[in-house]
């Protein structure tokens, strides 16, 4: 079943939330415990641990999501005094609340809170997605992100146990069936009146592609890190976060991606766009 993230649970992560001289977003650890509900601080420690370690082995820098500060807290009658207290930045707070007790509500939540978050961040941040300009240079760059993700999620699900070819294709279609509301691939492809021959992705906008992007992130990214094993649980993670993604969608007022419209072959503006570059080429020459 998929999380339901709501507007109080948002509204939760986004009150404590801070933004430093440079203009970037933390949070700090003394609000994270009891935003998640530990009942003391000390029992909180050890998930930041676990989070740091799953930074590191994610390849990035403890010191770049984590740092140690003093924070000033109150203590009753309007008194504060500093405790120790951790700087997080957004990735070290989605870390936490992968790594926190599942069996609380709002850990749930706080997962699909941060990882949308994420996700949303790190495409702001490229600098070659801030330059595009319009639907079609968007498409081109999504459609290339698509593709390369689409090559991790591969192998993590052969990690997994997805060996051949027809596995993963069943593995492809569950996924799909979570975003999709229970559509495989051949339904949808009736549902956007495609040819067996036209590939889905091939004829998506930019909002239904950037949906499918971060299914194919977010259960790359949960296969490695929950370890899983098995081409049926596999499927099922796979499922699960199609699933949340489409729930997101759904708490957000967005269009399912099923109801997006069908547009030209992605391959009709790779063509205009080689095009362009050959004639433009030929101008510098001449």
């Amino acid at each position: 079943m998929a999380t339901r993230l709501t507007k109080r649970t948002m509204s939760l992560f986004e009150s404590i939330k801070h933004v430093d001289e440079f203009g970037n977003e933390y949070w700090t650890s003394r609000a994270m415990w009891r935003i998640l509900e530990y009942t003391e601080y000390r029992h909180f420690l050890p998930v930041i641990e676990k989070a740091k370690i799953a930074c590191s082995n994610s390849g990035q820098r403890i010191e770049d999501h984590f740092e140690d500060v003093l924070e000033m807290v109150g203590i009753g009658s309007g008194a504060e005094r500093p405790l120790d207290s951790v700087k997080l930045s957004r990735y070290a707070c989605y870390l936490i609340v992968q790594n926190a007790d599942p069996n609380k509500a709002i850990v749930a939540q706080g997962q699909t809170y941060f990882a949308i978050q994420t996700r949303i961040a790190e495409v702001q941040q490229m600098a070659a997605y801030q330059e595009l300009s319009d639907e079609e240079e968007k498409r081109l760059f999504l459609r290339t992100e698509m593709l390369k993700h689409n090559s991790l999620l591969a192998s993590a699900a052969k990690d997994a146990g997805v060996i051949d070819s027809k596995d993963y294709a069943v593995f492809q279609n569950w996924g799909y069936q979570g975003l999709y509301g229970g559509m495989t691939a051949k339904d949808i492809h009736t549902r956007k009146g495609l040819k067996k021959s036209q590939k889905i992705l091939d004829h998506m906008g930019s909002t239904e592609l950037a949906a499918n992007l971060f299914r194919a992130t977010q259960t790359e990214e949960k296969l490695r890190r929950d370890n899983i094993k098995g081409k049926q649980q596999a499927n099922q993670t796979h499922y699960a976060v199609g699933a949340k993604v489409r729930q997101t969608i759904k708490e957000l007022g967005g269009t399912m991606p099923e109801d997006l419209p069908t547009v030209e072959s992605i391959k009709t503006l790779e063509k205009k766009k080689q095009k362009l570059l050959n004639s433009s080429s030929t101008e510098t020459t001449e």
